[in-house]
């Protein structure tokens, strides 16, 4: 980790006007959740039609056994760790005004951060694919599967995107207005593969905001936009990042 990159960004951050965090699978690696793509994702263990919308919809019992395993059961006791808590500190500190997360797992929440944009959605919530009923999940739930709407006893979803869905129009609307008046984005664990969420930093770019990525490996972002290439964990820069800004 480099201390003089480390105090150039905090520097940055503080003669900026606003910024925004995005993050990526990176920042939650080290509270145990592994990504999803490359030789240890968790697509490499498991089959990704799970998570097709029209697969979900004529098996839902075979999809649902796999997503309760990867979503609740190894997911559930992932706990945040000091990254998370870093954003969350300066989000209180009135340093970060909010965080657009690609992750699905709440723990930007549980660290205490409170305006996350959930652009892929959450799996804190289900909603019925026959009334519409959103709720927030309860393992009660699981005592059959699949699982079915109290209200209706329709089809439970998980409240995130699957394969054939669209992004949520109200995270995609707000992602495109931090585009516009952010004049700094902290971009933190992801490899900007991932469409449409990987255009928002090229869009906050080509409207001249300040990039400053954290990333473990340099990403599809560190040679076409990004300003400081802060190279590390995401736990220890964001600390030291978190730590240099708010002394």
């Amino acid at each position: 980790m480099d201390e003089i990159l480390i105090s150039q960004a905090a520097q940055k951050i503080k003669n900026g006007r606003r910024m925004i965090a995005f993050t990526g699978a990176g920042i939650s690696v080290e509270s145990g959740i592994p990504p999803f793509r490359g030789p240890d994702g968790l697509w490499s263990r498991y089959n990704p039609q799970v998570l097709d919308l029209t697969y979900f919809q004529h098996h839902p019992v075979d999809s649902w056994q796999v997503i309760k395993e990867i979503f609740y059961d190894f997911f559930g006791s992932a706990r945040p760790n000091p990254g998370h808590e870093a954003l969350a500190q300066l989000e209180s500190a009135k340093i970060l005004h909010g965080i657009i997360t690609q992750n699905i797992d709440n723990l930007h929440q549980e660290a205490g951060s409170q305006d996350v944009i959930e652009f892929h959605g959450t799996s804190r919530r289900l909603t019925c694919l026959s009334c519409q009923k959103t709720l927030p999940f309860q393992p009660e739930l699981f005592s059959n599967m699949p699982p079915s709407c109290p209200d209706c006893g329709g089809l439970l979803k998980p409240d995130f995107i699957f394969f054939g869905e669209g992004i949520p129009p109200q995270a995609y609307q707000r992602s495109l207005e931090e585009t516009q008046l952010a004049d700094v984005w902290l971009v933190i664990g992801t490899t900007g593969e991932i469409m449409p969420a990987s255009m928002m930093p090229i869009e906050a770019h080509r409207n001249g905001t300040l990039i400053i990525e954290v990333n473990l490996h340099p990403s599809n972002y560190t040679n076409t936009i990004t300003n400081i290439f802060l190279q590390g964990k995401a736990s220890e820069v964001l600390k030291a990042l978190s730590d240099e800004i708010l002394l």
